[in-house]
């Protein structure tokens, strides 16, 4: 099972909304009042949540994680790590009440989707790090991940890992090559085609399928492309909207091709080689799941020097060979290519790891939905998706 078949993504908004119908305003924090009293120095721990299946472990022994167990003997800093992330709207909601008041949420490191983390930012709700303490993240990371609209910079954000959204297909059944996002509709697929149920999950890629810029698409085009699965959905073509049971759907041939995560792709290929996954010709979305430091933790210092361990070469070839996901390091990649192990040298040439200059130049980050936005453009598209 892979990390994000544990994903129930269901479009965002949700946890906003429903503070907003508690009377509950999402409060700003300025950013004077967002850091506290740092206990790194004689505190020499740090709580980091994340997302299950997220990291690596040992083969024989499933509660160690070798890279974490690696820093933690390098810094003699204790890291109280938890899989507790489970869906981007689940976990606003359950630390949301502490940050809008303004008080400590117990973690100190957290990693969601880059469409979240854009509603953090927004709100003040994470610090600044100190990249001078950073050298690792200001070196490896990925030039493609460095800037993204809601977080120029890369100042409140680091990527943890990244991804493409793509389209899989099963080229056997499909029985040609499929390069574009048109190529979802024709008339031989009616009924064999799923979409993803997120909004921000699946809106990019369609817009791509349109000649859209998503680095700058407008509420036009937003509607002119629901306008277009409006009538796949109203046709039949379309066969359901789905979280990550693509999967099954794919695997079992009830889907002959649909809108897939590349990490996803690549545990299906090992037992099935003929599902292919493909960056349209127009283009793919590139996200991540990016790591923040919360307001008021208490360990920040510690926070920031975990975040710069993950970008040595070698710490992040080993979490890249581990997860499978596009690694936000590309240096990486050298490391995996001189392994003896043929397994992980392989990796280094998998271009769903570490893609290739041709994928690479088809690859955008869209810009992030504002919060006035989100609330009409979610009616609409789970309108469409049945949510």
């Amino acid at each position: 099972m892979s990390r994000r078949s544990l994903l129930r993504a269901v479009g965002g908004g949700a946890a906003l909304s429903a503070l907003a119908g508690c009377g509950v305003p999402a409060a700003y924090i300025g950013p004077g009042e967002r850091g506290a009293s740092d206990r790194s120095r004689q505190d020499k721990r740090l709580t980091f949540a994340n997302w299950p299946l997220y990291i690596d472990t040992d083969d024989k022994d499933k509660t160690r994680r070798p890279s974490l167990d690696a820093f933690e003997k390098r810094t003699g800093i204790d890291v109280r790590y938890t899989e507790e992330i489970n869906d981007n709207d689940e976990f606003f909601g359950k630390i949301s009440p502490s940050l809008m008041n303004h008080q400590e949420t117990g973690r100190d490191l957290i990693v969601i989707s880059d469409w979240m983390c854009a509603r953090f930012v927004r709100l003040g709700w994470v610090q600044e790090m100190d990249r001078a303490h950073q050298p690792n993240v200001t070196k490896y990371l990925d030039p493609l991940l460095r800037s993204p609209h809601f977080d120029p910079g890369r100042k409140f954000t680091v990527p943890w890992q990244s991804g493409i959204t793509g389209i899989a297909y099963n080229k056997r059944r499909v029985g040609r090559e499929i390069k574009h996002v048109s190529d979802l509709w024709a008339d031989d697929l009616k009924g064999r085609v799923t979409l993803l149920s997120g909004l921000d999950e699946a809106f990019a890629l369609l817009l791509q399928g349109d000649g859209v810029d998503v680095t700058k698409w407008t509420a036009d085009d937003f509607h002119r492309m629901c306008d277009k699965v409006e009538k796949m959905v109203n046709s039949h073509h379309i066969r359901r909207f789905t979280g990550n049971d693509y999967i099954k759907d794919l695997s079992s041939g009830d889907v002959l091709a649909c809108q897939a995560y590349s990490g996803d792709v690549i545990q299906l290929q090992a037992d099935d080689p003929d599902i292919e996954f493909i960056v349209p010709e127009e283009g793919g979305e590139l996200w991540a799941e990016s790591l923040m430091v919360l307001n008021l933790a208490r360990h920040k210092r510690n926070a920031e020097r975990l975040i710069d361990y993950y970008y040595e070469p070698e710490v992040a070839a080993s979490l890249a060979a581990w997860v499978n996901y596009v690694c936000p390091v590309p240096a990486a990649r050298d490391i995996l290519a001189s392994s003896k192990d043929k397994e992980l040298a392989e990796l280094a040439e998998d271009p769903l790891i570490f893609p290739d200059d041709t994928m690479r130049e088809r690859l955008a980050i869209a810009r992030d939905i504002t919060s006035k936005e989100r609330t009409e453009f979610a009616k609409r598209w789970n309108a469409l998706a049945g949510l």
